[in-house]
Parts: structure tokens; sequence; C-alpha cells
């Protein structure tokens, strides 16, 4: 006689399941591998540390600071994040707006930039207006700013919070979507 014909009915059950379930695992064992996606490690071709970036329009002018903590380029996607951006842009007898966040990221040519964490949006030369929000995108091409979070806006008259902006630099002109609620106090006359 050999050693299973020596077990009990509830000892070659178990072991009759047993087999089935290690037969299950081996033959199942591949299926999920296609489904698994692999974990990708991206690595940059080059970085800046403490760096300041001009940019230049298409006249060879100033259009556009950017200064930064770090600032990462990955090859992969074309794509570039910058930690604890501070752009600036210029326009010749204008004001200056400055913009400042935890993170900034761009893919390409930089056309788009979406920053994030601690947003700040202000002029240079007038800092008693800054709009604030946690996340913002910035068209570069045609200088517009836009979300759909929640955007604080801070003056010296007064606050006004709103769920959403598009907002134009060149024209000055900010559009509050949603949820617009504010408080103005009025100067005094002097």
């Amino acid at each position: 006689m050999n050693a299973i014909s020596n077990l009990s009915a509830a000892a070659k059950f178990y072991l009759a399941l047993f087999a089935l379930a290690t037969l299950w695992l081996i033959f199942n064992s591949g299926a999920d591998e296609d489904e698994v996606q692999p974990e990708i490690h991206r690595s940059s071709d080059y970085a800046m540390t403490d760096f300041t970036l001009t940019v230049m329009d298409e006249v060879g002018l100033p259009s556009r600071i950017i200064k930064g903590k770090e600032m990462a380029h990955y090859p992969e996607d074309d794509s570039t994040e910058i930690i604890y951006p501070i752009a600036r842009f210029l326009e010749p007898e204008k004001d200056t707006w400055v913009v400042t966040a935890n993170k900034g990221s761009t893919q390409g040519k930089g056309e788009n930039i979406l920053l994030s964490g601690n947003v700040v949006i202000t002029r240079e030369n007038n800092q008693e207006i800054e709009l604030l929000t946690e996340e913002l995108n910035l068209d570069t091409v045609y200088n517009t700013a836009y979300t759909d979070l929640p955007v604080s806006i801070k003056s010296a008259h007064g606050e006004t919070d709103s769920v959403g902006l598009h907002a134009a630099m060149e024209d000055k002109a900010i559009n509050l979507h949603s949820q617009v609620r504010g408080q103005y106090d009025a100067p005094t006359p002097d």
C-alpha cells in the first residue's frame, strides 16, 4: 500500500483541494501579467537648481523671466517640472504680472503650464491685488490663465471668492465663473 491510501477521507479531500488550487495558480499566473502596468522610472536628461530662465519673444525681447528652486526635463514625454517657480510676464509699458506656485509642469515648448500648490498672481508694481488658488493653467501664447477650482481675490478694499476663473492678462480682465461672493469696502475720500 502507498502512503495516500493510509490517509483519512478528510485528509485526502484537503490534499486534492490543495493540488487543484496549486494547478489553478500555475495556469492563471500568466494571465495577470498583461494587466499589470510596469512602474515607469523617469530620469531627466537635464536639470538645474536655483536657476533663472529668460524667454524671448519673436523680435528678441524678453517676454518671460522664470526663476525656480529646481527644474528637470524628462525626454520620455518631453515634460518639464519646476519646483517653486516664479514667473514674470513682461510687456513693454504695461504692468508686469508675477505668478508663483509650489510646482509647475509643462510639455513641449511650454505653451501651456500647469501651476499647483499655493498659486499666487499679482502685479509687480502694484501688489495691492492678489489672486490665490491651488491650481492654475497658464496659456503663454495668449497670456491667459484659468482654473475650475476655488479662487480668492484680495485687494486693499475687500475680498472676492469664486469657483473658477478665466483671466486675460493683457486686458487686465478677470471673469469669475460661479458662486461669486465678496466684500468691498469703499475707500474713504481724502
